[in-house]
């Protein structure tokens, strides 16, 4: 910034208001109008500079009004965002797309299609946290840089106009060295900083409360970055997964690293009759059975050898039962029991029948989440697999279809080879049912055997590496608020000047206790109570 010297010798920079050491206006100095006293007339870039590309956008930033409106944005999106569950809280076996328009009709559809049913990891929502920390930043420097320097600067001897814009002021005739003594002694008492120069008081107390906003500033930031590195790999791990009993998978979010084996889920209800006398209101009150406990027996394996194209080599790192409220620890990670599904389809046998002398050529069973294409019945006889439907249904074109991924009604579409039909026949069965048309001239059918069913555990993932960086940005907001809340800067100006004692005051907030403070100061002296200017004028 450019600078221009005062008379009283100190340098400041182009469009203060007044002078930094000594408060001579620069502009209007003969109008009785109150100084603005907010940022102590210091030139802020967003004042002086407004040409180039680089000016526009700091001064866009650093206006209030602008992070107003960015902080007014994200919680109207935020609030949209909890109308319909998000994501990460429907059923992960369903299609989204299609959960919404479902369970909420057109509006769901409106609401999956806009992006608000994934919304705190959207772009456009981290974009607006984004900017509301750029904001955060430039209001901070463009107002904390020359508010210190202003402060830093001021002199004890003020200019006589900066003394009569303040709104506090008064002006006495006939005042003894005495009582000014007196004055300077319960200032002193009251805990006010005393600074001297030729017969001229400046006392001063709780500069450090100016600092609180701008501590909130730094607090909000370091907690904004917290919010935001909860999308760095890594960082932060939030995952459901489905465990089904005898199975192992990759622990999502440990970058398949870690495993976890699902030994035996147990489910335990309450018993009308043996926790009656507990629960005699609740047990009464519904029909249905209330789970009591339910627990996952896991294993929790580490891949020490990867080859790509190879499983890798699993050790044992522990083994432990989990329950609600229980979780599995390990380096860093918690894995709780949250759900669970009891009697899942796991396995489907069926038999291979000549219909017409019900001879029996064989049985085959399927793993329902791991199917083979082709089964080996001997004697030359063989079935393959044309379709899976996992969870069969019939769609708006009567054609077969699956609604989910899960073996919650599984059809298959199976071609049967025999010796004397080696084209090979089809047959379409699901569960109890093998359905043919009626045109159908097939020799041979499949049908329906019997099934295996297993439990499976719903558990949660979750790893959080941001706590702290929260944690440190909500102690330093609160340090700023109540710094700021309970903490008030407060200067008294006394000058003798022509032979009378001219008294100021200003203070950034409080001003009753203020001025009940100044009373107190100049009780016992002949010195006159500062008027309020603000309120006369």
């Amino acid at each position: 910034m450019k600078e221009v010297k005062c008379s009283c010798g100190h340098i400041n920079h182009v469009g203060t208001a007044f002078c930094e050491a000594c408060g001579k206006p620069f502009q209007n100095e003969d109008s009785n109008e109150l100084l603005d006293m907010r940022y102590e007339g210091s030139a802020r870039r967003s004042i002086v500079y407004k040409k180039t590309i680089i000016d526009k956008v700091w001064n866009f930033f650093s206006s209030v009004k602008v992070g107003v409106w960015l902080i007014l944005l994200t919680l109207i999106a935020s609030a949209v965002g909890t109308i319909f569950p998000q994501k990460m809280y429907i059923p992960p076996t369903i299609d989204p797309s299609e959960y919404y328009y479902l369970q909420y009709g057109t509006f769901g559809e409106l609401y999956y299609q806009l992006g608000f049913h994934d919304l705190y990891s959207s772009w456009w929502y981290l974009l607006l946290i984004a900017l509301i920390g750029v904001s955060l930043v430039i209001c901070s420097i463009d107002r904390v840089v020359p508010l210190y320097k202003a402060l830093k600067n001021q002199g004890v001897t003020r200019h006589e106009r900066f003394m009569k814009r303040q709104r506090l002021y008064s002006i006495t005739k006939d005042v003894t060295d005495e009582e000014l003594a007196r004055v300077t002694k319960q200032l002193e008492s009251k805990r006010y900083n005393i600074r001297m120069e030729n017969g001229n008081i400046l006392a001063e107390k709780g500069r450090f409360s100016r600092w609180g906003p701008y501590v909130n500033h730094v607090g909000l930031i370091i907690f904004l970055i917290g919010g935001m590195l909860r999308f760095v790999p890594g960082m932060y791990v939030d995952k459901v997964l489905w465990l089904r009993e005898g199975e192992t998978k990759a622990i999502p979010g440990t970058n398949d690293e870690y495993y976890l084996k699902n030994n035996e889920f147990t489910l335990e209800v309450y018993d009308k009759d043996k926790d009656k006398a507990v629960f005699k209101d609740a047990l009464e009150s519904i029909d249905k059975t209330i789970a009591k406990n339910y627990q996952s027996d896991l294993v929790l394996y580490k891949a020490e050898e990867r080859t790509v194209g190879a499983e890798p080599t699993l050790t044992e790192v522990k083994e432990e039962s989990i329950r609600v409220n229980q979780p599995l620890k390990f380096d860093g990670y918690a894995v709780y029991q949250v759900d669970y599904k009891a009697d899942e389809l796991s396995k489907m046998s069926f038999y291979l029948e000549d219909k017409t002398t019900k001879e029996k050529l064989g049985d085959i069973t399927v793993d329902l989440n791991n199917p083979e294409s082709s089964y080996d019945l001997g004697n030359g006889n063989k079935v393959e697999i044309v379709e899976y439907f996992p969870d069969f249904y019939f769609n708006e074109n009567g054609e077969p279809n699956t609604k989910t991924p899960i073996p919650n009604n599984p059809a298959f579409v199976f071609k049967m080879y025999t010796k004397d039909k080696p084209n090979g026949e089809m047959s379409f069965v699901g569960i109890m049912q093998t359905i043919e048309s009626d045109t159908s001239d097939n020799q041979y059918k499949m049908a329906f055997k019997g099934v295996e069913m297993r439990d499976v555990s719903g558990l949660t993932v979750r790893l959080d590496n941001t706590l702290w960086i929260l944690a440190i940005g909500g102690f330093i907001f609160m340090v700023g608020v109540i710094q700021g809340m309970y903490w008030h800067h407060r200067r008294i100006w006394i000058q003798r000047i022509n032979d009378e004692i001219v008294l100021a005051g200003y203070t950034n907030k409080n001003w009753f206790s203020f001025t009940k403070e100044i009373d107190q100061v100049l009780e016992g002296t002949s010195i006159v109570r500062p008027e309020d200017q603000k309120k006369k004028n």
